[in-house]
């Protein structure tokens, strides 16, 4: 397999032979169950990470490896690429929707594009692999968080220059922002959450993730105070955003990457490596998971769209796994070429 990032090479550690049957506790929720309404075929070659809906142009950003693909989610088709990245990770679409950025990891940059027309419009350094990326509103800043150098690099994202680094306590996964000057961050190799100061550009909180191994995937509900970290172990552990109180820690699918939040019918996401989707009923103190839908063996990073309701996630289909070496003592199956697809799944 293509050297992308740990989501997609260890999806398939925890891939499942057979899938579950699908299963919902209808009567526990007035909602409907989830379903997968479409597939779309993108082909290409390589891994892939992050995942981000834009509402406001139905498009979805899709990271794969060497370029961003953007597919028109009221078509599926493919409508352009961000192209000449080195190992793409996160991508942020700016709030007037005119600019993006992509994280490019294998060339420590943070890469400005023109969302007219996909093309590149500068490249900012950044630190050591470069990988989830968010924008912080109150202080129209840009926070690339860098895996291997353990930090963070604040970008001005009108000047579109670096103007600060935040050194961080490990490997951080997949951040979120309340856009009122607060930027939270899972912490991997350390089990925990970091709370930073976008204003300051300084750590202000750091709270363990109890029952949590591995966190990567992270959702926030703004309204509600709450964060859902995703975790090795099948656990999504939840902490109120202020005290950094554990509220829950419901069972979920095997190998989670991704989280998605749906504010309007309070319902939590786990997009899971052994091809399954778990949803969580977020208006409930226990927290429990109302339906298990499975997807696609190595679907485990999505997008949700707040404007439709839709969840994206992707895979592909592998080939055999090669014999195990000295060199290479767990050796992963190939992804098959133009096998890459969009899994659309909603309640309709």
């Amino acid at each position: 397999m293509p050297n992308t990032s740990r989501r997609v090479v260890s999806s398939l550690l925890f891939a499942a032979s057979t899938l579950v049957p699908f299963f919902t506790i209808a009567s526990a929720t007035a909602q409907k169950p989830f379903q997968i309404e479409q597939r779309w075929t993108i082909g290409g070659t390589g891994g892939w990470d992050y995942l981000t809906a834009d509402p406001a142009t139905h498009r979805l950003y899709i990271a794969h490896l060497t370029r961003v693909d953007v597919v028109d989610t009221t078509t599926g088709k493919v409508i352009g690429a961000i192209e000449g990245l080195t190992r793409c990770h996160g991508v942020v679409i700016a709030p007037d929707g005119k600019t993006g950025f992509v994280s490019d990891g294998g060339a420590n940059d943070v890469v400005v594009f023109d969302t007219s027309n996909f093309a590149t419009l500068t490249k900012i350094p950044a630190g050591t692999n470069p990988d989830g990326i968010v924008y912080e509103g109150s202080t129209n800043t840009l926070w690339a968080f860098n895996g291997t150098s353990k930090n963070a690099t604040v970008i001005d994202a009108a000047s579109r220059k670096a103007i600060g680094t935040v050194a961080l306590p490990g490997k951080p996964e997949f951040p979120q922002s309340d856009d009122a000057g607060t930027v939270f961050v899972n912490i991997e190799d350390k089990n925990s959450i970091v709370r930073l100061d976008a204003k300051a550009q300084k750590i202000s909180a750091t709270w363990a993730l109890s029952g949590c191994d591995s966190p990567s995937g992270l959702a926030f509900d703004k309204e509600g105070g709450r964060l859902f970290s995703v975790c090795d172990g099948k656990k999504m552990a939840i902490t109120d955003s202020h005290t950094g109180k554990s509220l829950g820690t419901p069972t979920i699918g095997d190998g989670p990457d991704a989280a998605g939040y749906d504010a309007s019918k309070k319902l939590a996401f786990s997009s899971n490596g052994d091809g399954t989707l778990s949803v969580v009923d977020a208006s409930k103190a226990t927290y429990p998971v109302i339906q298990t839908l499975p997807t696609m063996k190595g679907a485990r990073t999505m997008a949700f769209d707040s404007s439709t309701g839709k969840i994206y996630t992707v895979t592909a289909k592998f080939g055999a796994t090669p014999p195990a070496t000295a060199a290479t003592p767990r050796p992963r199956p190939s992804i098959l070429p133009d096998s890459f697809t969009v899994l659309v799944i909603g309640q309709d």
